[in-house]
């Protein structure tokens, strides 16, 4: 090999390691005072906790770990004895992380990540409550158990009200939405889905943004797979509280939950019943300015690929139910309408902020993608079809 040769390939190898590099997420830092301690770090799989990297702390106390990224956010932890510092890493960024050791469970600072900075909040607050918490519960010999538990039971709520709607709600496609569902209080879930049904509702929110940016992910179908749990049980308590039986394999297990509402002929559609077909689910009012330009919009696409496979299963929020059924009755799709309006808790379980809004479903009953990323409609259908 000629010398330009040689400096050429060592110049693509340096271009080639700097590239790799790049493709890595970094958590560093520093946790002061803890000379000589073994700072682990772990990632918090849905399996368990996997041991990934650890370092004996010099005197500085930094530390720098990296890692390949996921498709989808994925959950870490830098432990020394049962101290834990937990992070979100979704892209190859860096996260930086200070703490102080003892105590640098609460006592950090974390910088390069939103999500992380949530998690730091969420934790924070996490722990508070569990102080107020044990502080009732050493007055239970003066005040009595009924009156720590109406206590105990008032505090939860209103964190869970906090949290609901200022990290659940707000974005649930966040890591730090993922996060605050599974925060405990003790040995127990603060979010319990198995036996609450706003809970279920908020499991449900984040699995269907999920969906629509991390298709696929692990995480989401096992969001999923709670929020469904969660709603046979709830089915099966009101059928027994009402003296009946439930059947719970009928309960569905696909990846979107259902929706059944009355047609503009009286006759109850579920969504889930159009399993096999590639369906557009529309949000719709009709008495909104641009509705018939989006109905000829959507007419188009159904005369054209409807015989390929294509349904629209369209929920109208119209408050007048006559105004509605005269808007859809030469409409050739599904068209139901939700008499709960913009209020309506399906809305909450699919995470709708404005209407119109739309998602599409393959035919496996998966959400795949909804509006705000898609850039060419037809295109996306056709890829299904």
């Amino acid at each position: 090999m000629n010398h330009i040769c040689k400096v050429a390939a060592v110049v693509l190898a340096a271009v080639s390691a700097a590239s790799c590099s790049n493709n890595k997420f970094k958590v560093e830092g520093q946790i002061a005072n803890a000379a000589d301690s073994v700072l682990y770090f772990e990632n918090v799989g849905l399996e368990g906790i996997e041991v990934l990297d650890s370092v004996t702390l010099g005197g500085d106390g930094s530390f720098a770990f990296s890692g390949d990224p996921a498709e989808a956010p994925e959950f870490y932890r830098l432990r020394i004895a049962d101290q834990i510092i937990n992070v979100s890493i979704d892209s190859t960024e860096t996260v930086q992380v200070k703490g102080e050791y003892p105590g640098m469970a609460s006592n950090y600072t974390v910088s390069g990540s939103d999500n992380c900075d949530k998690i730091r909040e969420l934790t924070l607050k996490q722990m508070e409550l569990q102080r107020q918490v044990v502080a009732l519960q050493q007055q239970q010999a003066d005040l009595g158990i009924r009156v720590i538990s109406d206590s105990i039971n008032s505090l939860v709520a209103l964190y869970k009200a906090d949290v609901t709607k200022n990290y659940i709600y707000r974005e649930p496609n966040k890591a730090y939405a993922y996060f605050a569902l599974f925060q405990t209080l003790g040995n127990w879930l603060i979010f319990n889905p198995r036996s609450e049904k706003e809970d279920i509702r908020a499991f449900a929110a984040v699995a269907t943004s999920w969906d629509t940016y991390y298709p696929h992910a692990n995480r989401g179908q096992n969001l999923h797979n709670i929020a469904i749990e969660g709603m046979k049980n709830q089915r099966i308590i009101a059928a027994q509280n009402a003296d009946l039986e439930v059947d719970a394999s009928k309960v569905t297990e696909a990846g979107v939950l259902d929706i059944a509402l009355a047609d503009n002929k009286g006759q109850v559609r579920h969504l889930t019943d159009l399993k096999g077909q590639v369906v557009l689910l529309d949000f719709h009012i009709f008495a909104l300015e641009d509705s018939p330009a989006r109905i000829i919009m959507l007419r188009e696409l159904y005369n054209k690929y409807h015989a390929q496979g294509l349904e629209v299963y369209q929920v109208s929020l119209d408050p007048d139910e006559h105004f509605w059924k005269q808007q859809t009755e030469a409409l050739p799709w599904i068209s139901v309408r939700d008499a709960d309006g913009v209020g309506s808790q399906r809305l909450m379980l699919y995470n709708v902020q404005a209407v119109p809004d739309f998602f599409l479903i393959d035919r496996g009953n998966n959400i795949v993608s909804r509006a705000a990323t898609i850039k060419d409609l037809e295109a996306e259908i056709k890829k299904l079809l």
